[in-house]
């Protein structure tokens, strides 16, 4: 929607006129049984005051107002699309909540590069943190941040951190990764040269990845010498994530645990020498 057309859509709401309690259950029944896009129309363009109004309380963050209007004109229309005249409530009762949300969801997603908040506790605090903090900070006493963030938490019936972790968002402006850092001898570079990660590089995942699978290769090999017993003991004690105990696989097998490990040793000693026939270079082998 363009500039001219959004100022036309404020202009049109400011004209229209207000709808009775009649006037308003027979259009949104006409719209929900009959699709009649008149009614429809007719009966989100008398609510348009209403979408400015809740629209207009979310100015401090610095957002176009037209846009937060076009916002919260989609909240009215699912308003429409979700309402049930026959519960007997107002439409602009019902449809407040949806417009509300809908242009708080457009503030999260476009105020910064960051997403300010995903759950309804990171909510609630990136909406009423600024005005609490300013109520608190204009009181009498002076306090300190550990307090004033207990005092919200309190508030809002939040925990404590997560009060100082959106504060700290909400205090720092984005910052491009490609903005120049001018060291103090002169020389300059990015920000995101600065910046450290844990993750291995690429060349150690897929070297990693290949020395996996070489090495899955020659297990598969070295395997084929065990005899049945010998494979299922083995595979039971150290290739499963849990690990048999002696006494487990002794009962299931029908021998002691002292027999169990004989044959175990006797297997991983297999293991060693076929591994090491294969690729007797490699150390590929441990206890």
């Amino acid at each position: 929607m363009s500039f001219s057309e959004k100022r036309q859509l404020v202009r049109a709401a400011m004209k229209a006129p207000y709808l009775s309690r009649e006037e308003e259950l027979q259009l949104a029944y006409r719209w929900r049984d009959d699709r009649d896009e008149k009614a429809l129309e007719k009966l989100s363009l008398s609510h348009m005051r209403l979408v400015i109004a809740v629209a207009s309380r979310f100015r401090n963050f610095g957002l176009p107002l037209g846009d937060m209007i076009q916002e919260g004109h989609v909240g009215l229309l699912e308003a429409a699309a979700r309402f049930e005249p026959e519960r007997e409530v107002r439409f602009s009762t019902y449809a407040t909540w949806w417009i509300r949300a809908s242009i708080q969801d457009y503030i999260l997603r476009n105020w910064s590069i960051v997403r300010g908040g995903t759950s309804s506790t990171q909510k609630a605090l990136f909406f009423n943190l600024r005005r609490l903090r300013a109520k608190l900070s204009n009181s009498q006493t002076p306090l300190t941040d550990s307090e004033l963030h207990r005092k919200i938490a309190d508030a809002i019936g939040v925990k404590q951190s997560d009060v100082a972790l959106m504060n700290a968002r909400l205090s720092g402006p984005d910052t491009s990764l490609n903005a120049p850092i001018t060291d103090s001898d002169g020389s300059s570079a990015d920000r995101q040269d600065f910046l450290v990660s844990n993750e291995p590089l690429p060349d150690e995942i897929v070297t990693g990845q290949i020395d996996t699978e070489r090495r899955n290769r020659w297990l598969s090999s070295a395997l084929e010498v065990l005899s049945e017993r010998e494979l299922k003991i083995v595979r039971e004690r150290r290739l499963s994530e849990e690990g048999a105990t002696l006494e487990a696989l002794g009962a299931k097998l029908g021998i002691s645990k002292e027999r169990v490990r004989q044959i175990e040793s006797r297997a991983m000693e297999k293991l060693k020498s076929a591994l090491l026939a294969a690729q007797p270079d490699q150390a590929v082998y441990s206890t």
